[in-house]
């Protein structure tokens, strides 16, 4: 099973809708945010994608009670957990978490296959030696918004356990267009929207 790992978007829409786009035609079944959505009406875009989703908040919260409310409402797709989550996936067990120093301190307990986290916007893929005698795989995918560095994400295979950065594609004017478009919606609408 691939999955695409973003975080820090940061309302920027466009740029996450893109990468996860990207993702999902790379093969990507499945999407972690490791937090720093900021406004969840950003998230109805992804809905749209039809790719099911786990979400946590990280340092940026923004309005937590939509968030839970958009999560409820999304029959299932997008799944919010709060300031972390740890998820079984493919079998792999999976940490999730927005501090890269948590994030290193879960990976070293050897009970996680695979921690993802955000924050420093500064995409890297490392293993990590456990007190376990073991390796775990930590992934932080960088900023998909591209704050103080490139958009990126990560995509890799739970399988496998191999993951790659990629630059979020550039969408054309006329998609941006419409995506600013959306983005200029009142948030109390789209948040209130159903399926």
């Amino acid at each position: 099973m691939k999955i695409c790992v973003i975080s820090d978007s940061h309302d920027n829409r466009q740029l996450m809708v893109a990468a996860v786009e990207d993702a999902k035609a790379r093969g990507a079944q499945l999407v972690l945010h490791c937090g720093d959505v900021v406004a969840p009406s950003s998230l109805v875009g992804l809905k749209k994608i039809g790719l099911p989703m786990h979400v946590i908040h990280g340092n940026n919260t923004g309005d937590l009670f939509t968030m839970h409310r958009i999560a409820q409402e999304s029959e299932g797709l997008i799944h919010y957990y709060g300031q972390d989550a740890g998820i079984v996936e493919h079998g792999r067990n999976i940490f999730i978490v927005h501090y890269p120093h948590y994030a290193r301190a879960m990976a070293c307990t050897g009970d996680w296959d695979l921690v993802c986290c955000g924050h420093d916007h500064r995409a890297q893929i490392i293993s990590i030696p456990t007190i376990k005698g073991g390796r775990t795989l930590l992934v932080n995918p960088g900023t998909v918004a591209g704050l103080g560095g490139p958009a990126t994400y990560a995509l890799g295979d739970l399988e496998t356990l191999e993951f790659a950065i990629f630059d979020v594609p550039v969408k054309s004017d006329a998609d941006v267009a419409s995506l600013n478009a959306d983005m200029t919606r009142d948030p109390s609408r789209v948040s209130a929207q159903t399926e």
